[in-house]
């Protein structure tokens, strides 16, 4: 009698642990289900009127057309792209608050020690957006028209070139690191402020190489005022077909992409990081949206959250490692 009745009260209790436990379950299911049932606020941690400005935009808008409900864009630029992260790791985790980061979030991870959030921890992936490849120029006055010919230049010439890039610590930067430690040659960094400046630079000579985008190159790219040589991107690009990946060309496993994605709070419920990240990769890769990126040399993405937490620690792994190799110092 006294077997069938602990029988019974193990039974009951696990009918109140089952109670206890199922509705929370069954509430989340229902945010996920309803999501979203007012506006999102859709942080972008620059300033307006650059490329994760465009990007976010053009995806905000086609999130508001499938859904109904508004995707505020609300720029929160300053501290190099922290403050607009920080506001998302800290927002309430409900899915109402999301944020655009760039590959400069990826190593500004990998070289700072005290930031306000933990990029892999306090935050989660929800898409990769886009991805855009960088292309490496020389000035005409160089005698090199390949990347092995600029490599054995440069090694015969330890410290006479220098590359420009549009600030110390950004992906132009770095991208020109990887290249010198991967090719094991010295190259000498000049930082401008902006991208503009350093095009100009390699254009009067002043600068001898530059890793820049297609949009910035601009009408320079056929005029004859630069020599493009090769891509940043694993495998060549119908945008410029005539021209190698810097990998093919005597730098094999080289590859370097600047990339948007979003993400958002560590404790929102997967069920509407899901939902989120198939209406992003959707909105991404509409016609009219991929038209309107591809303008800057952007190619739509629009991955699953494991794939983009997965790219995103692979990413401040490469340039933790970088920074660690060659002791570059970026505050």
């Amino acid at each position: 009698m006294r077997r069938y009745t602990s029988t019974f009260a193990a039974i009951f209790a696990t009918g109140i642990v089952a109670n206890t436990v199922c509705p929370p379950l069954y509430a989340a299911q229902s945010e996920a289900r309803d999501y979203p049932k007012k506006a999102v606020r859709f942080i972008v941690p620059f300033a307006p009127g650059g490329g994760s400005d465009i990007t976010a935009r053009a995806i905000a808008g086609k999130l508001q057309e499938k859904w109904g409900q508004q995707f505020v864009v609300d720029n929160r630029a300053g501290a190099a792209g922290t403050i607009g992260v920080e506001l998302t790791a800290r927002a309430t985790p409900d899915g109402y608050t999301i944020c655009l980061i760039s590959a400069s979030h990826a190593i500004k991870s990998a070289s700072t020690t005290d930031l306000p959030y933990n990029l892999e921890k306090d935050l989660q992936g929800v898409s990769q957006a886009t991805s855009l490849f960088y292309v490496l120029t020389v000035t005409p006055t160089l005698p090199a028209r390949t990347v092995q010919e600029l490599i054995t230049y440069a090694k015969a010439n330890p410290g006479l070139l220098n590359f420009g890039s549009a600030g110390a610590g950004g992906l132009q930067h770095l991208a020109g690191e990887l290249f010198a430690h991967m090719s094991g040659t010295k190259l000498v960094h000049i930082p401008y402020k902006g991208g503009n400046l350093m095009i100009t630079a390699v254009l009067s000579g002043e600068t001898q190489i530059s890793i820049s985008t297609v949009a910035s190159l601009g009408p320079h790219m056929k005029s004859g005022r630069l020599r493009m040589l090769a891509i940043s991107a694993r495998e060549r690009s119908p945008l410029v077909p005539e021209l190698p990946t810097i990998a093919e060309s005597g730098l094999p496993g080289y590859a370097v992409y600047q990339w948007y994605g979003v993400v958002a709070g560590s404790r929102i419920d997967r069920g509407i990081i899901r939902k989120l990240s198939a209406a992003i990769g959707e909105a991404a890769n509409a016609p009219d949206v991929e038209k309107r990126l591809a303008a800057d040399g952007s190619t739509a993405v629009g991955s699953a959250p494991e794939q983009f937490e997965k790219y995103l620690r692979s990413q401040i792994a490469l340039w933790r490692k970088l920074i660690v190799d060659t002791k570059l110092h970026l505050q």
